[in-house]
């Protein structure tokens, strides 16, 4: 039996969840349909996901199609949980796109297609919700082909749509208007239509699984998932158009894609095996690339691995839920370490402050974000004045989702500061500073501390390096320097934090008798803000690069906003029925443009953004 890990995708309420549950209950892996109403589905299991009634961690969930498992990795809609999402896409042999047929093409949608034809990742298009009142199909097909891609066809019709009694019939396989479709990207059998003798039936089923297996052809299923109509063309269509993994031997590689916490603290992690075998209570070692570029292993032994949908070790193309890997996160790799290319997230760009309602669980709220934050990296928190925590987040939706998380799984009330966009500091050029012991700061601190601060190569993070003899210091006093180095970086002249940075000891000394790490820390970022001042620093915006489709008669309207917020543009295009610009805008205009595009537009702009890096402060 081989394995497909397929990925459901689509934009916020689309239908994920509710074909996960058609799917699995079809085929004998649930004995009754869960609801998101309800909020008794099976891939939703955390009592927030059933409250929302969205998913916002990836999940698993496996079912049997004749000689084929299918793993369903049901992926968070909202936007806010975009990072999620791009993190899941990794461990897919292939992906369903949903689409309703009442709501049409949305933006995030146009977001995860791009993505997944970057990606050239086989997708299989799922137009759900036909037998609802509204819904479309002809004209949602051409929206599709102009919106999302142009090289797709229907390998179904409908009847009755927009009613009840709406039904599916797949199309034969010799259709016409499948191999016109193909025939734009496939050279064969664009010579068969030409010259002839026209493609077979068979010439196109050929045609149509090797360009859906490389990603350049979409093919469009439609149906209900809370009917049924259709979902068995659709998996008739992942079993016969989505090729497997190859199964590789040797030494075990993977990727965990997702991490969820369990009584006591212990991490569950989700293992995609790319090559090799694992079995129960072998020691595995991961490794992740950090923000400075450095490597970090986790090592530990796999006291449970439950693998997805069968018994047995884990093998190449499967998927296991692993325990007894201290300290795991979502990302890391097992085998090879992360390669200089590895994908890299953008890192997110709202800063807001934490703060318990009552002030004696503040620390207790601290160390639960600190905990959270340790799971995921992409999830950033660190400790603020007054027992407060500054987290960094990607969205409002995020927020609300971490305060309910706090109430829940904590048990506390926690009040979070409106969200703000980060700025970053960058060293301007070279400054050095020293102190002499004994330094009189309200007290004798007995150290010696020099310290060198420059620019660091762009995406470096921050490195401390050392200019003096290794054992000049001992260990205690070396870490007490460092750690106070990176946090002391946390908060540059303008208050920003400081990155790409290199900080060098050039100078140290100690009191055998007297010194202390604990005046080593004190001491350092006395010397550091020393040593930035005298380098100086430059302040820098965050910047999310842009798309937006709108109406012919918007395009000076729209084009005047953007540049009134600070837009730089790259591209307009289209002009036939619609003009598409693109560009980068600072982060902290998007949502006043998400605001004003719609009443520039009459509703029908469509906007896609996401965080591009950043851009030094204009004055």
């Amino acid at each position: 039996m081989h394995t497909l890990n397929i990925g459901i995708l689509a934009h916020v309420d689309a239908g994920k969840t509710s074909l996960t549950e058609r799917l699995l209950f079809d085929h004998g892996a649930i004995d009754r349909l869960g609801s998101v109403d309800a909020g008794d589905t099976r891939t939703d299991d955390g009592l927030i996901e059933r409250q929302r009634g969205i998913t916002i961690r990836s999940a698993v969930a496996a079912l049997t199609v004749g000689g084929t498992q299918i793993n369903l990795i049901d992926t968070p809609g909202h936007s806010d949980f975009i990072a999620e999402v791009e993190r899941a896409l990794e461990v897919l042999d292939g992906a369903v796109l949903l689409l309703s047929a009442v709501e049409g093409v949305q933006a995030q949608t146009r977001v995860l297609m791009r993505t997944l034809r970057r990606l050239r990742l086989p997708t299989l298009v799922f137009v759900n919700k036909i037998d609802r009142a509204g819904a479309r199909s002809t004209d949602l097909l051409a929206d599709i082909r102009r919106r999302l891609t142009p090289y797709a066809a229907a390998l179904t019709d409908v009847t009755g749509l927009g009613t009840p009694g709406a039904r599916v019939a797949a199309r034969p396989a010799g259709d016409g208007p499948l191999a016109e479709a193909l025939a734009e990207v496939d050279a064969d059998v664009l010579t068969a239509l030409v010259d002839g003798p026209e493609p077979t039936p068979d010439d196109l089923r050929r045609a149509l699984a090797a360009r859906t297996a490389d990603g350049s052809f979409h093919p469009v299923f439609f149906g209900s998932a809370l009917g049924g109509q259709g979902v068995a063309e659709l998996v008739d269509g992942l079993v016969r158009l989505v090729p497997p993994a190859p199964a590789r031997g040797g030494t075990p590689r993977g990727m965990v894609f997702a991490v969820r916490p369990g009584p006591g603290g212990e991490r569950t992690a989700y293992l995609r095996l790319y090559a090799g075998e694992v079995t129960p209570r072998q020691r595995l070692t991961f490794r992740r690339r950090e923000a400075d570029g450095h490597t970090t292993e986790v090592a530990g032994r796999a006291n449970g691995l439950a693998v997805i949908g069968r018994d047995g070790p884990l093998t190449a193309g499967n998927i296991a839920a692993l325990t007894g890997v201290a300290g795991i996160r979502v990302g890391d790799r097992l085998g090879d370490p992360p390669s200089e290319g590895a994908q890299r997230f953008a890192p997110p760009t709202l800063r807001t402050v934490a703060r318990a309602r009552r002030p004696e669980q503040a620390a207790p709220l601290r160390a639960a974000l600190l905990a959270l934050a340790d799971q995921d990296p992409l999830l950033h928190a660190r400790p603020a004045a007054s027992g407060a925590t500054a987290l960094l987040l990607y969205g409002e939706v995020q927020m609300e989702v971490l305060a309910a998380t706090l109430a829940q799984d904590f048990g506390i009330e926690a009040d979070f500061e409106p969200g703000r966009v980060r700025f970053l500091e960058r060293p301007r050029g070279v400054g050095e500073a020293a102190a002499e012991m004994p330094w009189h700061l309200g007290s004798r601190l007995w150290a010696t501390v020099g310290l060198r601060v420059e620019p660091g190569p762009r995406g470096s993070g921050g490195v401390f390096a050392y200019d003096t003899e290794l054992g000049a210091l001992p260990r205690a006093f070396h870490q007490a320097v460092e750690d106070s180095v990176h946090a002391g970086m946390l908060d540059g002249l303008s208050g920003a934090p400081v990155t790409d940075y290199r900080v060098t000891l050039i100078r140290s000394g100690f009191s055998s008798v007297m010194s202390t790490a604990g005046d080593f820390r004190t001491l350092t970022p006395v010397v550091l803000r020393r040593a930035l001042e005298s380098a100086g620093t430059r302040l820098y915006e965050p910047y999310h690069a842009f798309e937006t489709e709108v109406p012919l008669d918007a395009l000076a309207p729209v084009t005047a906003q953007l540049a009134q917020c600070g837009a730089e543009f790259s591209g307009t295009s289209g002009g036939s029925s619609c003009w598409v610009i693109t560009g980068e805008v600072p982060a902290r205009r998007v949502r006043e443009v998400e605001l004003r595009l719609p009443g520039l537009t009459h509703g029908e702009g469509v906007w896609w953004s996401r965080p591009s890096g950043d851009r030094e402060l204009r004055p």
